[in-house]
């Protein structure tokens, strides 16, 4: 057990702990996550903005295009969070942007459909690091009362990212054309690297603008995490075989699949969802498609705040998968009525990543300091999966059967998440 000398105080509840790493670490980590996923999604946008027409895309073609990205995804997930675990995620994220402006850049360029899928596949490649390894060092500066709160920070990169993209792209639509979109996300991926360089630290060993109290915090927090793990038997000193033999970590695997093809499905196919329902053009869409990641803030803040606060993980990952799903279906069954079923396409915002911070808060609770970051790349690799599921399908079934038939079939995965997350031990708690 440590011992805590006068010059290394404890720190319990409600007394003042240095915060200053609150404004430091969490902005660029968090810009980082907006530009990629900036990179990620506006080819939502794109494709009715006149890709689609330009390329010869049908419904399933646009499907796969927007999901082809998680395939590639999955290479980089597991050596990028072992890299930020036992190396350096900022000199990872440095070269991950220099690869999306580049990539980024050749998508404006495309004139066919393999030319496209192709870069969407190795555009995948080039983000996949870039969750595990930002995840790692959230693990590094925050401890687990703190951590639900710090990942949501975070993840908030999804909703900002959506409130910046969502009007910015229906201006470059209205005024220029798709190609614009993806050179103006290459010019910001080149000038948010310096601004990387300049901020970004991989730990409080390292950053030399931590002050001592505050670092001593931090070290002797998170080294009192792994004594607990050890002296209750969890599997925190587990290798990285160990952990693809433990069903707990497979149970994550498949939850975060299911969420997953939730969220790419309903952020790939909210534009084309919202240009049927409104019949408007693409300026107006992006303005409204801005309004469900507003909402998605205050679910994110809400949920991990009132798991931090109660300690419960399990229940504050289920009622937002719940509450998705329910959102997604109320949304088809009332589309005669167009205020109505926009209302509940603003709940689904609401709940979208609402989960998502208390569910990357369990990793750590399972794992050692120095699996953590492969088994977050482990569970975001094959996870992420349903990123390609749950477009491609939509696209599928919206050509072959109905729109309305693609929104249920991602009400039921979601559902079906909602299930799993009950069956999760409760050491995920303790």
């Amino acid at each position: 057990m440590t011992t805590l000398s006068p010059a290394n105080p404890p720190y319990e509840a409600g007394e003042a702990i240095p915060r200053r790493r609150w404004l430091r670490v969490i902005p660029p980590l968090l810009l980082a996550c907006i530009i990629s996923y900036m990179d990620r999604v506006n080819i939502a946008f794109a494709m009715p903005g006149g890709m689609n027409a330009d390329l010869g895309m049908d419904a399933t073609m646009a499907g796969l295009a927007g999901g082809i990205f998680f395939f590639g995804y999955l290479f980089l997930q597991i050596p990028g969070g072992r890299r930020a675990a036992l190396g350096s995620g900022k000199t990872f994220i440095a070269w991950s942007l220099v690869s999306w402006a580049l990539l980024s850049a050749l998508t404006g360029l495309v004139t066919h459909t393999w030319q496209l899928l192709g870069l969407r596949f190795l555009l995948g490649v080039a983000e996949g690091g870039m969750l595990p390894v930002v995840l790692t060092m959230v693990s590094n500066w925050f401890p687990d009362r703190e951590r639900g709160r710090a990942n949501a920070m975070v993840i908030m990169f999804v909703p900002l990212a959506g409130i910046i993209t969502a009007p910015l792209s229906g201006f470059i639509l209205a005024a220029y054309d798709w190609r614009h979109l993806f050179f103006s996300t290459a010019v910001l991926s080149v000038l948010f690297l310096g601004v990387w360089l300049a901020f970004a630290d991989d730990g409080p060993k390292t950053a030399r603008w931590v002050s001592p109290r505050e670092k001593t915090y931090i070290l002797d927090a998170l080294r009192a995490e792994q004594e607990r793990k050890q002296a209750t038997g969890s599997p925190g000193a587990a290798s990285f075989g160990a952990l693809l033999r433990n069903p707990t970590i497979w149970l994550l695997i498949a939850i975060n699949f299911c969420y997953q093809a939730g969220i790419y499905g309903y952020t790939m196919w909210l534009p084309t969802l919202l240009k049927d329902l409104t019949h408007t053009g693409m300026g107006k869409i992006g303005m409204l498609a801005m309004i469900p990641y507003v909402a998605m803030i205050a679910g994110m803040f809400a949920t991990s705040y009132l798991s931090d606060l109660t300690g419960k993980r399990r229940l504050f990952v289920l009622l937002p998968l719940v509450g998705f799903a329910a959102c997604l279906a109320l949304s088809v069954l009332t589309r005669p009525t167009m205020l109505v079923s926009f209302s509940f396409l603003i709940g689904c915002g609401f709940f979208l990543q609402a989960a998502a911070g208390v569910f990357w808060a369990i990793p750590p609770k399972l794992c050692s300091v120095e699996t953590a970051g492969s088994a977050r790349g482990l569970i975001n690799a094959l996870g992420n999966l349903g990123g390609f599921c749950g477009p491609y399908a939509v696209g599928l079934l919206t050509q072959h059967v109905s729109s309305a038939a693609g929104v249920y079939c991602l009400a039921f995965v979601l559902a079906m998440a909602g299930l799993l997350s009950l069956t999760l031990p409760r050491r995920c708690e303790d």
